[in-house]
């Protein structure tokens, strides 16, 4: 992993992740700079991990450039892709980042990345030197948990060619730039599936 030291080349980055924050929460310029001075900026090759399982997760990420995702391994060692994440999508393992439990899974880069990574133990101090965003993160929580039972719901009762459309729309830009084996791996259904459905569809 390589931590990028030189604010000026990160612009691009940081407006991103502003125009991000203020579509949700009203922002105002101190704001926004008392945010930024707690994130670090990450960059990741493709292939790369953020987080391997085993390991506690400290951080946040904010992909600004790139593309992560989470999966876990059974013990026959078959992937079980559990969330993209594009630009201007956050990434995380909640479960590990909040219970301080070894994770279960793994996040690496399917693309060349680059990330702001935000440490759980400062959100307190944000939050108090800056109330809007435990309002921000409340939303994101929200938002994580909506996510979730779609995909219980979709698992429990949609067919292979509803779940791969449903990505399609939910995901219009990585159809293109992730394996297909990936995808299916995120679908719950086989390479062969998949392929049967795009030939379908």
């Amino acid at each position: 992993m390589t931590v990028i030291p030189s604010p000026p080349d990160l612009s691009a980055a940081y407006e991103l992740l502003r125009a991000h924050l203020q579509v949700r929460v009203p922002l105002n310029d101190a704001d926004f700079a008392t945010f930024c001075s707690y994130l670090r900026p990450l960059a990741l090759r493709k292939r790369q991990h953020l987080l391997q399982a085993g390991e506690v997760c400290n951080y946040y990420a904010f992909v600004t450039q790139g593309c992560l995702r989470s999966y876990s391994l059974t013990a026959e060692g078959h992937e079980h892709t559990l969330q993209f994440a594009p630009e201007d999508w956050w990434i995380s393992d909640l479960y590990s980042l909040l219970t301080r439990q070894p994770s279960t899974m793994s996040i690496d880069a399917l693309e060349d990345s680059l990330l702001l990574l935000l440490d759980q133990a400062d959100l307190e101090t944000i939050y108090a030197q800056c109330p809007v965003f435990e309002r921000y993160f409340r939303l994101l929580m929200q938002s994580r948990y909506v996510v979730l039972q779609e995909r219980v719901n979709a698992a429990l009762s949609q067919t292979a060619a509803d779940k791969y459309q449903h990505f399609q729309r939910k995901y219009p830009t990585i159809v293109q730039r992730v394996p297909q084996h990936i995808i299916a791996s995120y679908l719950g259904i086989t390479p062969e599936s998949l392929s049967r459905v795009r030939r379908q569809l």
